[in-house]
């Protein structure tokens, strides 16, 4: 297996709203899709929104679940402003901020935001090595 994330997909309660939150925003470039998804660029990989018992059903899994998902999306940007204008700009297109952005333990900056369906965004500024493609 190679070392790489084609896609991530997110079960979401709401497809149309989620969609708003993503393409509306944050800006996100959404595809063409079938009505029953989503698909979003993301400079190299895709986000997909699919709803989420239809995904659980196509993983063989239970929907059920709530609380940490064991995972955070990450989100690194070139400065301390930068997480603070992205963190305002998820919570004004309907993210709830989970923790504000500030110094962290490992010498970088970041903060916490949730999409409407309760995934976890961090957005930090790492300022010892850049974490992102290399045009930005």
């Amino acid at each position: 297996m190679k070392a790489r994330i084609s896609m991530i997909t997110l079960g979401v309660d709401d497809l149309e709203k989620s969609i708003q939150f993503y393409r509306d925003g944050l800006g996100f470039p959404k595809m063409e899709s079938p009505p029953t998804v989503a698909f979003f660029t993301l400079n190299g990989t895709w986000l997909g929104l699919y709803p989420r018992e239809a995904l659980a059903e196509d993983a063989m899994v239970s929907s059920e679940g709530q609380g940490f998902n064991n995972f955070a999306l990450a989100y690194n940007v070139a400065s301390e402003a930068e997480v603070d204008a992205t963190l305002a700009e998820a919570v004004a297109a309907g993210a709830t901020l989970t923790k504000p952005a500030q110094k962290v333990f490992w010498g970088g900056y970041s903060g916490y935001f949730q999409d409407p369906d309760g995934h976890l965004w961090e957005v930090a500024y790492n300022p010892f090595v850049w974490i992102g493609p290399e045009d930005e």
